[in-house]
């Protein structure tokens, strides 16, 4: 089952970075590596932030550490590529957190044809 959830992030065309509840990037899709011009997979999400979004970053986990019915954090809306993005909490069987990642949501209707099949 693993393949199948991991196919499922290799084929989604906007970017997953996934991190554990340390910061520490643990998985990054393709989409991602190519918005963000670089793997990284094993660095510290806060080494690639300011110290203002790192504060919000943290303030978010601590968040989802407080509840498990807390998983989801619209964190900005980015006009230019008309998307809004999120922190999402992963949690394990025990609902306890056990990573986060950033989710991109393109508000723009998809032109391309129906079924074109190129």
């Amino acid at each position: 089952m693993d393949n199948i959830f991991k196919s499922v992030l290799e084929q989604d065309r906007a970017p997953v970075v996934i991190c554990s509840s340390g910061h520490t990037v643990v998985y990054m899709n393709p989409a991602a590596k190519a918005y963000y011009h670089r793997d990284l997979t094993g660095e510290s999400i806060l080494g690639c932030h300011n110290e203002k979004s790192n504060e919000a970053i943290r303030k978010v986990v601590a968040w989802f550490h407080k509840s498990p019915e807390n998983n989801v954090v619209h964190t900005f809306f980015n006009a230019k590529q008309n998307k809004d993005v999120y922190m999402v909490a992963l949690r394990g069987e025990d609902g306890g957190l056990i990573a986060y990642y950033e989710k991109h949501e393109f508000r723009a209707a998809d032109e391309t044809p129906l079924y074109e099949m190129k």
